[in-house]
């Protein structure tokens, strides 16, 4: 049997460090599973009160493929929404997790978040977890009652396994501004 190389006990701990945050979901953030049935519907009508918002498409990874492209490396993605403006709060409506026929997974907001001056919230998705598919998406809708900042929406997708560290980063793109109606 091959002898492996031994660790330096530092490189260990980051290591083990970037397995354990690979794997974690954030406190009290339990996704609604939704029936499989299509629904590619975004709210249109946001509060009475909200005079700016947007919804936002962010490509999501659940897995890719490597060597001859019938290998598959599993990947723990992370959408993360960054309110930027410094003194506004910001309201995000809808998070919905779409699959690649287009069809929603789940829903990931319940009631609507409130994002205070530069702070953040973030859904995961676990390694594990494939039902998105290769061309998994977000669609993230956000308000405000004054003109803000618009948020920074990406995902950061990461697989540590089989002793490789592979990341991407995907940014939101924006599809329709408040206000808008389908074509």
């Amino acid at each position: 049997m091959p002898r492996l190389p031994r660790l330096r006990p530092a490189r260990l701990g980051v290591l083990l460090g970037l397995c354990v945050l690979a794997g974690c979901e954030a406190p009290g953030r339990t996704p609604e599973t939704t029936p499989a049935a299509p629904d590619t519907t975004v709210r249109t009508t946001a509060p009475a009160d909200a005079v700016v918002g947007e919804t936002i498409y962010v490509p999501v990874y659940s897995h890719i493929f490597h060597q001859d492209g019938t290998r598959e490396l599993d990947l723990t993605a992370t959408l993360s929404i960054r309110n930027t403006d410094p003194d506004r709060t910001l309201t995000v409506a809808e998070v919905g997790y779409y699959d690649s026929t287009g069809r929603l997974v789940r829903r990931y907001v319940e009631q609507p978040v409130s994002l205070g001056p530069l702070a953040s919230e973030a859904f995961v998705i676990e390694g594990r977890d494939r039902t998105g598919g290769v061309g998994a998406n977000f669609l993230v809708e956000w308000v405000a009652e004054a003109e803000v900042s618009a948020p920074l929406v990406e995902a950061v997708m990461i697989s540590t396994a089989q002793g490789q560290g592979v990341s991407l980063v995907s940014r939101g793109q924006v599809v329709r501004t408040l206000g808008e109606t389908k074509p």
